[in-house]
């Protein structure tokens, strides 16, 4: 048995999942923050007051697991003391106050960099002596253990880890201001790095002596969920926004800093993006509607003759950076119905360029591609999305990250002898959607409609518009 705990925005999830992928146990704890402008906070102790709620729910009718491992959101972090104890707010991972930071940084806003060095110029402890930099996920790995335990190398990405040379940047820290002693010790994900005590084991349920295994952010957990861990595969998350992320043999170079690059456990690397499109959009222009209702209804208004970009907020960072960009519809819908289908449309166009771009930049797209995450609980969007796409797309049983942690958990306790035969075994396959080249054939206009709509506002440079247009003449 294994497990895995997701720490996400709005709620913390458990799993408990078999040698053979099945689910014995799950449980869900709400999590609030406090939103203010730019500013987004959450109270470190609620995480781990949901963690041991949804612990508790997910092992009352199941066996105990022998490992577990916890993934979070990348990006969000505090300062602690050198027991592991909180002494800052969680600044999340879209807390944009740390601007003039991530200027000095030369790093972008969303990273934690930033939110460190804002952190250590708002509460103090500059000297590093009497504070340590913990990432959401570290937190409750301290607590669970009783102790400070080293960090993963996904969660510390954004801290400005150096993944190619396994190690902290010092110089460049130091002339931040930066001390050593500031940051954690670092591991690869899926390393053996303690063992629940029994404090937390009376606190969570999980019993004493519980293998802890070096997670990774929640985004590589969603990849390893789906399954899609060969060379050359592609997971698709689209919930609230859209992040595509892959399985390289070395690491994609984007001198833009729109794709980055994530370490696996295997030592393989998982570049991607966050793009700022997805069915928040929806949400937002019809926050009171049935979505099976304006699927049913959507069918009849295909294509759209309204080509859309659905950003979610101000602000675009995959398939290009435009700090400026803001959702638009070229044309004016027709009805509802209309609307609808040009927003679901809008995303997979948006998600082609996306893969466009990484075309562009040389990485490998032969292998599988899956799509995960909210938005395939809609069977119409999914098929239109692989329409779009014109690739035939997987769709996993079961892929949220918590599962993603179970199957790291049970790689590192070690159960196998890759990363790969764990997914393999625990992963169950849904069904697989199969493209038609005609419906696929009537979205290239639209799409080249959007592409030159993107590049005449100044958004997306004319190398990847013209990369995008080459794409559409290849049979």
């Amino acid at each position: 048995m294994w497990m895995g705990i997701d720490l996400g925005t709005q709620s913390v999830r458990a799993v408990v999942a078999g040698d053979r992928g099945e689910i014995l146990g799950s449980g869900s704890a709400p999590l609030a923050g406090r939103r203010d402008g730019v500013r987004h906070e959450q109270r470190p102790l609620d995480w781990w007051t949901a963690v041991c709620a949804a612990s508790r729910q997910a092992l009352r009718d199941c066996p105990a697991p022998r490992a577990l491992a916890v993934c979070a959101t990348s990006g969000t972090v505090l300062l602690g003391d050198r027991a592991g104890r909180p002494l800052t707010p969680g600044v999340m991972y879209d807390d944009g106050r740390a601007v003039t930071e991530a200027a000095r940084a030369r790093t972008p806003p969303s990273w934690a960099l930033p939110r460190v060095m804002w952190l250590l110029r708002e509460y103090g402890g500059g000297a590093g002596e009497a504070v340590r930099v913990m990432h959401q996920a570290d937190l409750v790995l301290a607590r669970l253990a009783g102790t400070p335990l080293p960090t993963d190398s996904s969660h510390a990405l954004k801290t400005g880890y150096d993944l190619e040379r396994d190690d902290w940047p010092r110089r460049r820290f130091g002339k931040l201001g930066l001390p050593d002693g500031l940051f954690p010790d670092v591991v690869r994900p899926g390393t053996r790095i303690g063992e629940v005590g029994r404090a937390a084991a009376e606190e969570t349920g999980i019993p004493a002596g519980t293998l802890l295994v070096a997670g990774m952010t929640d985004g590589c957990a969603a990849q390893i969920a789906s399954g899609a861990l060969t060379v050359g595969s592609w997971n698709s998350v689209l919930g609230t926004t859209l992040v595509l992320k892959g399985v390289t043999s070395s690491p994609v170079v984007d001198r833009a800093g729109v794709v980055y690059s994530h370490r696996a456990p295997d030592g393989s690397w998982l570049p991607g993006g966050a793009s700022g499109v997805g069915g928040g959009a929806l949400t937002t222009a019809f926050p009171d509607a049935d979505p099976a209702r304006m699927d049913a209804l959507a069918r009849a208004h295909e294509p759209a003759r309204v080509v859309a970009y659905p950003l979610v907020a101000t602000g675009e960072r995959f398939p290009f950076v435009a700090p400026q960009a803001t959702g638009f519809l070229l044309g004016e819908p027709a009805s509802d119905a209309e609307h609808w289908v040009a927003l679901l449309t809008g995303v997979g166009l948006a998600e082609r360029l996306c893969l466009d771009y990484l075309d562009l930049l040389g990485a490998p797209l032969h292998g599988r591609l899956t799509f995960t995450g909210g938005a395939v609980r809609s069977g119409y969007w999914s098929r239109l999305r692989a329409d779009i796409l014109g690739r035939s797309v997987y769709i996993p049983q079961y892929s949220e990250p918590a599962l993603g942690m179970a199957v790291l958990a049970a790689y590192g306790a070690p159960a196998t002898t890759t990363l790969q035969e764990a997914a393999s075994r625990m992963v169950r396959l849904r069904h697989v959607l199969r493209p038609d080249p005609a419906r696929t054939a009537r979205y290239t206009e639209p799409y080249l409609t959007l592409v030159d709509e993107l590049e005449r506002r100044g958004w997306l440079p004319g190398p990847v518009a013209a990369h995008a247009r080459t794409r559409t003449e290849r049979p």
